[in-house]
């Protein structure tokens, strides 16, 4: 029977981290991986995180099963995070292994409801995305979103490209820091996506993986925030592996906006039948973590403070590296790099190039040209700057 597997293609960032640990050079910059880094090039265990930890284990007295959407006060903990206010809005809610697990069952929770939707996203979008669709043998459709040009973001092409849309149609989103080109939608965007999505009688659905890594919390927030004002249907995937640090905790939920409570009752019994079909239980100790920062005051303060020293670090990364730029070059044409949000932007690199910059300075980035600044070391930047200019960019 396994002989008649069909060959599967390697995964580009996993091919990327098997280039870099058998290249014997000194000096290589990894900036491929999505994962933060701090100063000294380490994934830290957050200061809150760790304490709630300290006191989890002391303190816990059973590994018994939660409720099948996972525990209550964990997905209570990531609507108040996500939504912040007390609409009274009709929300269902399950816990997911990561922000993936939920994106993967907010696309099964739309082919149960309506089996001919297709899934317009952004062009360019993360690549699970388009992997996961792909599987599940849903419709993808990209709408124009990045302009490679002015690196910034193309609303004439996106709203020519979203009259397309029909009744039942979902609208893939990233609800800030986009990933992977770190170009964010400003409020008059938003609104006027909003108009579009609502126009066509589509359904919104965003993926929220770096909350608080851009602008912070409530102004990452703000465009979900509007879009859940306007819509009376949205799907929010939440990942926790980015702004907590639970990387290998999968720690995710999916939150989903209904019109009304009979709307919320269906939903939420699709949703709970999912992650029984699925993998039954979703794990607890790092929802429980989340949690627990999230409902302590102390511990929630100087989460927001790392975060923000996080948040600061990427900012820093960014100037440095379009200061070295312009210095270099006597150009400001990378000075879009400041004004991308979170961890990436795309620096208009060809595959030629980024195989020249991987090969001749031990620089790594995804073939896209995609750079995670967060995996930059200070000293890595005059470097790049360097290695980038060098290779014609």
């Amino acid at each position: 029977m396994l002989e008649y597997l069909p060959e599967q293609s390697p995964d580009g960032i996993l091919q990327l981290m098997q280039q870099l640990r058998a290249d014997p050079r000194p000096h290589t910059v990894d900036l491929g991986v999505g994962v933060y880094r701090d100063a000294s090039g380490n994934t830290p265990v957050m200061r809150a995180v760790r304490q709630a930890q300290e006191r989890l284990n002391s303190t816990e007295t059973t590994k018994t099963y939660t409720a099948l959407e996972g525990d209550s006060a964990f997905l209570s903990a990531m609507q108040t995070l996500v939504l912040d206010d007390e609409r009274g809005a009709h929300i269902a809610a399950i816990a997911t292994p990561g922000g993936t697990g939920a994106v993967r069952l907010g696309f099964d929770l739309v082919r149960m409801a309506w089996p001919d939707a297709r899934v317009f996203h952004t062009d360019p979008t993360w690549a699970n995305h388009l992997s996961i669709l792909a599987y599940l043998g849903m419709e993808a459709v990209p709408f124009r979103y990045f302009d490679a040009a002015s690196h910034g973001i193309d609303m004439d092409g996106m709203l020519q490209d979203l009259a397309q849309l029909r009744e039942g149609d979902v609208v893939l989103l990233h609800g800030c820091c986009h990933n992977p080109t770190g170009a964010d939608l400003n409020a008059t965007g938003w609104q006027a996506l909003i108009r579009a999505i609502n126009a066509a009688g589509a359904v919104p659905m965003i993926d929220l993986a770096y909350l608080g890594l851009g602008d912070g919390i409530d102004a990452d927030a703000a465009g979900l925030r509007a879009v859940c004002a306007a819509c009376p249907e949205v799907l929010i995937a939440v990942s926790c592996s980015k702004n907590f640090g639970l990387y290998r905790e999968r720690v995710g939920a999916l939150l989903v906006q209904a019109p009304d409570a009979r709307a919320q009752r269906l939903a939420q019994g699709a949703m709970t039948h999912l992650n029984r079909q699925t993998y039954s239980f979703p794990p607890d100790h790092g929802a429980r973590l989340a949690q627990m920062v999230l409902d302590d005051p102390a511990l929630c303060r100087d989460w927001q403070d790392e975060l923000a020293e996080m948040r600061g670090q990427i900012t820093a990364l960014r100037g440095a590296l379009a200061a070295a730029l312009r210095a270099r070059s006597n150009s400001d044409r990378f000075d879009f790099i400041t004004a991308h949000r979170g961890m990436f932007s795309m620096i208009g690199a060809s595959p030629a190039q980024v195989t020249q910059l991987r090969e001749d300075h031990g620089i790594y980035m995804t073939r896209d040209a995609r750079i995670n600044i967060a995996g930059l070391g200070v000293d890595d930047v005059p470097h790049l700057a360097r290695a980038m200019l060098d290779v014609g960019l």
